[in-house]
């Protein structure tokens, strides 16, 4: 029987929890996706896995992984078999994520504005002023609405126990929710009775949500504001996301020099001449989007921006400066907001984080590297990253060596033993290490998070790490009810 043979091979990792199977059988969740899969011929598993690498091939569904100072366009490689999640679960999940975005906000209108998070000595002065993403030119800028994160990509893991852990939080410019819509969309093409089956809940509704929210930010500004989409262009690794998201917003895709600043107020450049703009969604980081305040080689950005901005001239989204509360040593901070913001005890858990600026938890460790993963606190893209029990002797010399000389820069956390879920690889279902990111937008009228998110995948043999620059993949996330 087909299902026998699927279910068969599949091999539990040891100590770690698996998505899909419970000790001897397939958790309810799974169960009737698993019965409608085993159904399927061979022949029409493996052309439905073919179909969905062709679709991602012939619609250039893409990302760039920069190697040796060379872009390398590659196709995102996409599993075809969904992360499930039961909707229980995802209420929990959404109330925690809401909890932390709101702390996470208030911190930043805080640490910007009146520090009290400082001056009652929660969060230590020399944490905020020694982050390089802390920007002194946001000090006593009011932002519209008091919101700061509009866009944020939350990472969620799971360990041996099945508990959620936050990760991480991206706060800045957080990419992948092109991947999770396309994701879904390719569901339906390869599996279009089984999702209604499922009763899976909608993503599609993530654009229209979000241009609601950039819309409501021009409402003050103009009674049919205009909103852009400002991209660093074609050679950024996120292009095939910028181009997607303006057309399913319905909203113009423009790059520095498309706009330009007159007395304050920006302008984007047609074909009829100047037209003002309102709202800015930039994709651009906060370095490079104005040479006249920030890097001035910068070529990405708009001469002039940043005090059209002050002025209350133009909403950017994000706002500029996040980058202090996506630090991954203030990181270990935020169960603290959370408490002295919120007066709740934080809903999902931290990883457990060692600051190396304190000697303690350094020599603690350094003495159990191998049992740690260290990370520099302002990487991402999964570089910049030691994973103590499959390092070279010499890689952690190496990072020893760099932590004693800059110990601000780095932070260590034990291994957690990421979950796994059912692959479709070399013909059968294998176990894969995951996570998942949900997407949240911050609006005037609260925070929306699609049923969902992009779960990403280590799909390496034995590998934890599941960001597409380090060989991992993506699959679709089916909340049910």
């Amino acid at each position: 029987m087909k299902q026998k043979s699927i279910l068969g091979d599949y091999n539990m990792l040891q100590g770690v929890f698996d998505e899909m199977m419970a000790p001897g059988k397939v958790r309810d969740h799974y169960a009737k996706f698993i019965s409608s899969f085993t159904g399927l011929k061979d022949a029409e598993v493996d052309s439905k896995n073919e179909l969905a690498q062709k679709l991602f091939m012939t619609q250039g569904i893409t990302f760039t992984v920069y190697s040796s100072g060379e872009g390398i366009e590659k196709i995102f490689p996409f599993d075809m078999i969904p992360r499930i999640i039961e909707a229980s679960e995802w209420d929990y999940i959404e109330k925690g994520i809401k909890q932390r975005l709101k702390a996470l906000n208030i911190f930043l209108k805080d640490v910007y504005h009146q520090q009290f998070i400082i001056k009652d000595g929660i969060i230590p002065a020399s944490l905020i002023y020694s982050c390089p993403n802390y920007l002194r030119e946001m000090v006593n800028v009011d932002v519209p609405f008091d919101i700061y994160s509009h866009i944020s990509g939350i990472d969620l893991i799971r360990d041996h126990d099945g508990s959620y852990y936050v990760l991480e939080d991206n706060l800045r410019t957080p990419s992948g929710v092109s991947y999770m819509l396309e994701n879904r969309n390719m569901s339906y093409r390869i599996f279009p009775n089984i999702l209604p089956e499922n009763k899976v809940r909608q993503v599609k509704e993530y654009p229209e949500l979000l241009v609601k929210n950039l819309l409501a930010l021009g409402n003050e500004k103009s009674s049919r504001p205009t909103v852009v989409l400002l991209t660093p262009g074609i050679y950024n690794s996120a292009y095939f996301e910028h181009t997607t998201l303006a057309r399913l917003m319905g909203i113009e895709l423009v790059e520095g020099r498309d706009l330009v600043v007159q007395n304050h107020k920006v302008y984007m450049k047609t074909t009829k001449g100047l037209k003002k703009v309102d709202v800015i969604y930039r994709r651009v980081d906060d370095e490079f989007i104005d040479p006249l305040v920030f890097r001035p080689d910068s070529v990405l950005g708009v001469p002039g921006i940043y005090h059209a901005y002050r002025k209350g001239n133009v909403a950017i989204v994000n706002a500029m400066g996040n980058g202090v509360a996506d630090d991954k040593a203030v990181y270990s901070y935020v169960p603290d907001m959370i408490r002295y913001y919120l007066n709740e005890e934080p809903i999902l858990k931290s990883v457990p984080t060692y600051k190396m600026e304190n000697q303690d938890e350094r020599k603690y460790a350094i003495e159990n590297i191998r049992d740690m993963v260290i990370k520099r606190t302002n990487e991402s893209g999964g570089y910049g990253m030691l994973i103590g029990d499959c390092a070279t002797d010499e890689e952690i010399a190496t990072f020893i060596d760099e932590i004693n000389k800059e110990p601000r820069q780095f932070i260590a956390q034990p291994i957690i033993k990421l979950s796994t879920a059912p692959c479709y690889i070399d013909g059968k279902l294998q176990p894969r290490r995951v996570d998942l990111r949900p997407y949240a937008l911050y609006g005037p009228d609260g925070i929306d998070i699609v049923p969902g998110g992009l779960t990403r995948v280590a799909l390496k043999e034995g590998s934890i790490v599941v960001n597409s620059s380090q060989g991992g993949g993506s699959k679709d996330t089916w909340i049910i009810d």
